[in-house]
């Protein structure tokens, strides 16, 4: 196949063209137009990579739609696929909670069979998108570590990160914002709030650093990827760094993400916090990262259609220097490289044909064609 017309945004530039896939591949780039009759015509659209998600909860929201709603698995992983398709995300770890905060929450309960889905699509070959499994390790549970332990060799198994969520420190320095989210999220009273954040202090105390070592250990003896999860401090990303964590995932400080960077970390960052102008937790503005040249890696986290919409945002943003290049990089090369991808996250001859056409015609990204391995699925 042959994608004439285009916009073909390359590693270092945005360039008129086509492109030739064959046998799931990128034969060949071609600037100016292919003249081979059946060429598909972009229309002057963007040619990027396939989009690579490293963090995102949103098989969750399938799994378990509403409240007491237990949806069938095989429905639940197909729609899960089809959206990350339709938003240009061809390469995805479904991030899954291993020790949720609130023991016998929907996520513990649908543990081994989120995983298991992951698992019977991939090898019935119905997914569109490539699923791989990120597990989210909350650490002040005393379950932790066995849960992790049972799946830590999962084949599918392609990152794991460490966080605690316990109040008063890196997610949730602000009180008044932990209780928020909390509150609402779990319908609790002031009082039963109050105990609440009791316990978890408690249990933070019991369990986060013999967890977070143990699980470290683990990964580091797998050449598991390891990634910190909300950083405040120097001291804590100096920790992660000595524990051999290699991604900083949402830290919450200017000082955290210029510590992470200097310790040799990629620095991760929601979509969503670029989409919104901010933090919804009151932290760090990955806008104001992209800035000073402090972003790495952007993820999707709770809302799949902000990767996209990300990178074009930050490209046409005159607060930074981001080019178009640099910043599809975020969702493509460099969390590939994150990975130890080396076949795919660019335009380039003999990669994988993982590819996204998009315009903005409206003044806002649309995905219009998705292709994965050279067959288009969207």
């Amino acid at each position: 196949m042959i994608v004439n017309n285009v916009q073909l945004v390359l590693e270092n530039e945005v360039v008129s063209g086509s492109l030739l896939m064959r046998d799931g591949e990128i034969a060949a780039i071609d600037q100016g137009r292919s003249q081979l009759p059946g060429a598909l015509d972009g229309e002057g659209a963007f040619l990027l990579p396939g989009l690579i998600e490293l963090h995102t909860d949103n098989l969750d929201k399938f799994f378990t739609p509403r409240p007491g709603v237990d949806w069938p698995s095989h429905s639940a992983m197909s729609s899960h696929d089809a959206l990350m398709i339709a938003n240009g995300i061809t390469t995805v770890l479904d991030a899954v909670a291993v020790g949720d905060v609130r023991d016998g929450g929907h996520r513990l309960d649908n543990l081994n069979k989120m995983i298991g889905a992951i698992q019977q699509s991939n090898r019935q070959g119905v997914n569109r998108a490539e699923h791989r499994l990120h597990l989210r390790c909350e650490l002040p549970n005393e379950r932790t570590l066995a849960l992790f332990e049972a799946l830590m060799t999962t084949p599918e198994l392609a990152l794991v990160s460490l966080m605690d969520h316990s109040p008063g420190q890196r997610q949730y320095v602000s009180l008044e914002k932990y209780r928020e989210y909390f509150q609402g999220k779990y319908q609790m009273n002031d009082r039963q709030m109050d105990e609440w954040e009791t316990e978890q202090i408690a249990l933070a105390a019991r369990w986060s650093q013999p967890n977070r070592q143990a699980i470290a250990a683990h990964c580091r003896a797998r050449t598991i990827p390891l990634a910190s999860h909300d950083d405040a401090t120097a001291a804590h990303v100096d920790e992660s760094r000595e524990i051999g964590v290699t991604i900083a995932e949402f830290p919450t400080t200017l000082a955290a993400a210029t510590r992470s960077r200097a310790t040799g970390m990629q620095v991760l960052m929601g979509a969503p916090n670029i989409v919104r102008g901010g933090s919804h937790s009151g932290n760090m503005a990955a806008a104001a990262l992209a800035e000073q040249g402090l972003l790495d890696i952007l993820s999707s986290d709770y809302y799949p259609a902000s990767l996209l919409d990300a990178v074009f945002r930050l490209a046409n943003d005159t607060r930074n220097a981001c080019t178009l290049p640099q910043a599809a990089a975020m969702v493509s090369r460099n969390p590939a490289r994150a990975l130890g991808l080396n076949d795919r996250g660019l335009l380039a001859p003999g990669l994988r044909a993982d590819l996204v056409l998009a315009h903005t015609d409206h003044g806002h990204a649309h995905v219009r064609h998705v292709w994965t391995q050279g067959r288009m699925v969207w």
